[in-house]
């Protein structure tokens, strides 16, 4: 039997960047400076899959634009989901520069004015009656503080989370994750009692029903993947909470009914539902919280990315009230948990998506790619699926669109040819064209990136 510790992980969360694509398209874009850079990078930072070794080296970043060493300048359709205010906002900037003159730092056993306004904004915006907040540096270790609240006031500690998720690179995070990247093969045993299913997926059900153009056909699956969560719960009897993010970042939008049927089958066993809306929460998918389009409120709901508005490190979990139950311990007791810095930039982040329109743009802007891509989907055979919701959208790539073979290859070649042309994106799940533009994204950016898709994906065709 082939040793474990040498099986490459199923493709998930990124492109390799070791294929041999890479290196060709390495070859043919990058100057000597640029390859200076990266041999001197990789010599020093640790390998990793999608990391290290790095495509390039990038030396500015504006609005919905970087730019790299070699002077190629790419709109930025990727972004780690972080830019949603684009990079660089003018006033982002100086609320950061007027918050360190004033209080650069405040030891966490002190309260300060800009982490409290922090605060009360969020408890402000948050669906529902999420009205306790926790800050943290990064959204893996919000997530593992969602999960100490939980066991702390059910007193169970098992979890239901789904395959192909990610919440987090850090232990706990890890192992309510489904993405054998961060969980598998070499890290060894994980958190006990993290029990896992079968995600929402209507073009790919893993259930085995069938789809009507990618969407659930209802009166066939009775919505089985909700059912089976149920199914778990009452098996299980003692699960704390199901984890999840409303919607899927691969992506994947649930279907119908999905969320309320979850919330109601956790209502009935006692579980806490939690949101990781680290991707997609503060207006990605065209309301400020991807849950409020399933008209549902978890009991939790984690942020990040985003909210540092693509400048500085902070993530926050929200909870109801009743789940402040840790007094006599520290569930988060982190060094910059209240730093006034990055609470400032995430207060003024928040501020300018509300004061530009940025959620409603999303969502107009999202509905005009989604058209557009759909339509580019009735002139080409490979594209098996478009799907998405306000600027989270996927474009699925295949051989055949009957048997819907992933086209693993042909994904990987249109996404070189559209950064030479100078569109950035990343691929999930080997052939899901993954396309997360900023919120301040116009009409004219996105058709320069339908016509480069376009191009690549006809060049791309005819060349494999």
């Amino acid at each position: 039997m082939k040793n474990s510790k040498n099986k490459l992980p199923a493709a998930s969360e990124g492109e390799s960047n070791i294929s041999a694509m890479r290196t060709e398209w390495e070859e043919n874009n990058h100057n000597s400076k640029t390859r200076t850079i990266l041999k001197e990078d990789a010599s020093y930072f640790l390998s990793q899959s999608v990391s290290s070794p790095c495509l390039s080296v990038i030396s500015k970043a504006e609005g919905a634009y970087i730019e790299d060493t070699n002077g190629r300048r790419y709109l930025d359709f990727h972004g780690n989901n972080v830019h949603h205010i684009g990079y660089g906002h003018p006033k982002l900037k100086k609320a950061i520069s007027e918050q360190m003159d004033s209080l650069p730092f405040a030891p966490r056993r002190f309260a300060c004015e800009s982490a409290l306004a922090l605060a009360k904004k969020l408890v402000e915006i948050a669906p529902g009656d999420l009205s306790k907040v926790l800050f943290t540096t990064g959204g893996s270790d919000a997530i593992e503080v969602a999960l100490k609240i939980s066991r702390a006031a059910t007193g169970r500690h098992k979890t239901i989370s789904f395959w192909d998720a990610f919440h987090g690179a850090g232990f706990g995070a890890a192992s309510v994750g489904g993405e054998q990247l961060f969980r598998s093969h070499l890290i060894g045993p994980l958190l006990s009692g993290t029990e896992h299913v079968a995600p929402f997926a209507c073009y790919r059900c893993p259930y085995g029903y069938p789809d009507l153009n990618g969407e659930a056909q209802l009166e066939i699956c009775q919505t089985t993947c909700a059912n089976f969560v149920r199914y778990v719960l009452e098996k299980e009897g003692d699960v704390a909470a199901v984890i999840a993010e409303p919607a899927r970042a691969v992506p994947y939008i649930p279907p119908p009914g999905y969320w309320k049927m979850v919330r109601q089958a956790c209502n009935d066993h006692g579980t806490l539902l939690i949101f990781d809306e680290i991707p997609t929460g503060l207006g990605k998918t065209g309301k400020m919280f991807a849950c409020e389009h399933e008209d549902v409120v978890p009991d939790m709901l984690v942020l990040g990315k985003a909210l540092g508005g693509g400048i500085l490190p902070v993530a926050a979990v929200l909870a109801k009230a009743e789940l402040d139950v840790g007094g006599e311990f520290a569930f988060g007791h982190y060094t910059h948990e209240k730093n006034p810095v990055t609470a400032k930039a995430a207060l003024t982040t928040i501020k300018i998506i509300e004061q530009e329109g940025m959620v409603e743009n999303a969502e107009v802007q999202g509905k005009y790619l989604l058209e557009k891509l759909n339509l580019l989907k009735t002139k080409h055979s490979t594209i098996g699926d478009v799907r998405g919701r306000g600027l989270l959208i996927g474009v699925e790539l295949v051989l055949n669109q009957k048997e819907k073979t992933p086209a693993n290859e042909l994904a990987e070649a249109v996404l070189y040819r559209c950064l030479s042309k100078g569109l950035s994106f990343k691929l999930t799940m080997g052939n899901v064209m993954t396309l997360t533009p900023p919120l301040m994204i116009n009409k004219e950016q996105i058709d320069i990136a339908l016509e480069i898709i376009e191009q690549s994906l006809s060049e791309a065709e005819q060349t494999l």
